[in-house]
């Protein structure tokens, strides 16, 4: 089950991308998962199946929108 990933979210995945990077920023969240090569810029897009089985470690959150407070009046 791949876990819940958010947007600029940073993953490791299994294997060394052929540039020597493991990690890749989380850039589109649907049926498939666009990912960013950080060590070369390349985009790939991964089936969330796909992406499940090569994920190894979420390295860091992406920014979160944080909470507003209440206006109080």
């Amino acid at each position: 089950m791949l876990p819940d990933l958010q947007l600029d979210d940073i993953v490791r995945l299994r294997k060394v991308h052929p540039c020597g990077s493991y990690e890749w920023k989380v850039v589109r969240l649907g049926a498939d998962i666009g990912l960013e090569c950080l060590g070369c810029a390349r985009r790939v897009m991964l089936p969330r199946r796909q992406l499940a089985q090569r994920l190894k470690t979420i390295v860091q959150h992406g920014k979160q929108s944080a909470p507003q407070a209440p206006d109080s009046a």
